[in-house]
């Protein structure tokens, strides 16, 4: 247990022994030494700053870009649902925490009047998982809209900085290193009104139509290559409905992994690495997971 901060002193929650399948959208995973969800970033930063030099850390949202290995996860985890300020302003600019779910921010901002980021509608995520991986959906991406971030480092310091502080590319993002978003300020536009909150309700509803939501899932497995779509590569390659344990692609579409009830992330790791060697044998495309696998074996 981390010494840091004692329970009488936190108003955050410090888990031992947690089931990570608790906090995953595929419902899959072990158990977490430590699991911790800050009450704020001054109480984060607190506990950071106490932990021990080198301690594993691990950074977790909702849990729906991530696979948790059956072993678990050594160290601990930091839950950043704990993070959920979330702030429209009348100039345009909407200050969200890392722990902010993505739709919320898109739903916030069209009812504010505020237009450009009603795409986060179809991220599943957080604003920190969003800003990790640069996130997108229905043709937008998450840094095309950051003014700012802050992030923090392992000491506990807090640092301000700007897109041209990274290296930002399709789906990635590469920070300093051992930082992590606890927020961001979005730059966007006055100006919304009906036609956004009408597109947001569009792309929900495509979102419901064209993927599996009725089943745990992690969100697109694939990024997809150049030139390509991961899904039509892996329907091409007669992987779609393809099955490991109660794991299963989805007949919906091609680029999401379900759990059908039951599935372990060993079914789910072996059915990706089986659909990413069928694609590269079809098609000679490799394909890159968008999803971290993380943790142990058993």
């Amino acid at each position: 247990m981390n010494a840091g901060i004692s329970k009488a002193r936190m108003r955050g929650v410090l888990h031992q022994d947690e089931p990570m399948s608790r906090h995953t959208t595929w419902r899959t995973g072990g158990c977490a030494d430590e699991l911790y969800i800050p009450a704020d970033i001054d109480e984060l930063a607190l506990f950071l700053e106490r932990l021990p030099p080198g301690h594993p850390l691990v950074w977790i949202g909702l849990g729906s870009n991530v696979l948790i290995r059956d072993g678990g996860i050594r160290g601990t985890v930091i839950l950043t649902t704990g993070l959920r300020q979330l702030v429209v302003k009348d100039d345009g600019r909407v200050f969200a925490e890392a722990g902010v779910p993505s739709a919320r921010v898109a739903r916030a901002s069209v009812h504010t009047g505020i237009a450009g980021a009603e795409f986060l509608a179809g991220i599943p995520g957080t604003v920190g998982g969003a800003l990790a991986m640069n996130a997108g959906a229905f043709g937008g991406e998450t840094w095309n809209i950051v003014e700012q971030v802050e992030s923090i480092d392992r000491s506990g310091r807090r640092i301000v900085r700007y897109p041209s502080d990274f290296v930002i590319g399709y789906r990635s993002v590469e920070p300093p290193s051992e930082e992590w978003f606890v927020s961001a300020t979005f730059r966007l536009a006055p100006g919304a009104g009906p036609a956004g909150r009408l597109r947001v309700r569009e792309m929900l509803a495509r979102r419901a139509a064209t993927q599996p939501t009725q089943w745990p899932n992690a969100g697109s497995v694939f990024r997809n290559p150049p030139d390509h779509h991961a899904a039509r590569l892996i329907e091409s390659a007669g992987l779609k409905g393809a099955r490991e344990g109660r794991a299963s692609v989805s007949s919906v579409h091609a680029n999401f992994i379900v759990n059908e009830g039951g599935a372990t992330s060993t079914e789910i790791e072996t059915l990706i690495e089986r659909v990413r060697a069928g694609v590269l044998m079809a098609h000679g495309v490799l394909l890159k997971t968008e999803v971290r696998i993380l943790g142990v074996n058993e």
